[in-house]
């Protein structure tokens, strides 16, 4: 199957999935969003309006409904955390091809469990993504940052099918790596992600407060989580990584950091419990951040388990 057959379902058209799915339909594809009643209305009558700096504005047609109605070869889940259970109803086995991809975006490390269990081995590709995008209305992304970069995965799934997926987003203006070894893909990300989500998020300054104001936590942070990514199996620099958030715009913030920001549930657990758990597993020493997950309102020694969220 070319490339310009592809169809594409993408659960959670915000500030990730929207702009993905407007870079994809606007190459041709036919890109089906799945949300709620009244986002996929929008959606429908009025597209995707993207904003941003690099790739220009654009406007691109998709279509939307509530529930995935007919099969797909990729699916895209670009769902916070916090509400993964409920939307997964969204995206029944059955509408599946027997060789479609499942592409989860999500933050943490702990989620490609719970979707092979429902989709199947063979259908699960974990990737990461590194952006800043947000959705500021239904169908209309900024995205804000000067780069959007994924690294797609896939132990149990053939290469011929990652490379087919990386090929349609690398010609839709993305930058794709195929990589091998799903846990190092997943960590090198969490490495960076929980310093700068959980710092920004406790102190509520951008990204270039936390590296002047909050630079020795920051640094103490950077070496905790490099130290659980190695246990976990990725090659984390924390040298490399303090050196990448000082050349990040100082005002970024954190999609947790916007989340509290509106109010709206954290993913907490995902994130700094994900941490905490597997530090625990590998007997590493987090004093920093247990702390400050412990701040921002949830604690380790209730035990809860994956899936939880505050």
């Amino acid at each position: 199957m070319a490339n310009d057959d592809l169809r594409v379902a993408v659960l959670g058209p915000g500030g990730v999935g929207g702009l993905l799915a407007a870079l994809l339909a606007r190459t041709g594809l036919r890109v089906t969003c799945l949300a709620g009643d009244g986002t996929a209305r929008a959606l429908r009558e009025n597209g995707i309006r993207v904003r941003s700096g690099h790739y220009g504005p654009f406007t691109a047609r998709v279509e939307a409904d509530t529930e995935l109605r007919e099969p797909a070869d990729i699916v895209i889940v670009a769902v916070k955390h916090t509400a993964l259970d409920a939307a997964l109803e969204r995206v029944p086995a059955k509408k599946l091809d027997e060789d479609a991809l499942v592409v989860p975006l999500l933050n943490g490390v702990e989620h490609p469990a719970v979707l092979r269990e429902r989709y199947g081995v063979g259908r699960l590709a974990p990737a990461v993504i590194r952006v800043e995008s947000t959705r500021v209305a239904p169908g209309v992304i900024e995205h804000d940052s000067p780069f959007v970069e994924v690294d797609l995965t896939g132990e149990t799934v053939a290469r011929d099918r990652l490379d087919r997926l990386a090929g349609a987003l690398e010609w839709a203006g993305v930058r794709v790596r195929v990589l091998d070894g799903e846990a190092a893909a997943l960590w090198a990300k969490m490495a960076f992600l929980a310093p700068f989500a959980l710092l920004t998020t406790r102190y509520g300054v951008p990204l270039g407060g936390v590296r002047t104001r909050y630079r020795e936590e920051l640094v103490a942070l950077v070496e905790e989580t490099a130290a659980v990514a190695r246990a976990s199996g990725a090659a984390a620099d924390p040298t490399a990584a303090l050196a990448r958030y000082d050349a990040l715009p100082a005002e970024m913030k954190s999609s947790m950091q916007r989340d509290a920001e509106a109010d709206r549930p954290l993913e907490l657990d995902a994130i700094g419990g994900a941490l905490l758990r597997a530090a625990e597993r590998h007997e590493v020493a987090v004093p920093v951040a247990t702390r400050l997950v412990r701040e921002l309102g949830w604690s380790f020694l209730d035990s809860w388990g994956p899936g939880r969220t505050v």
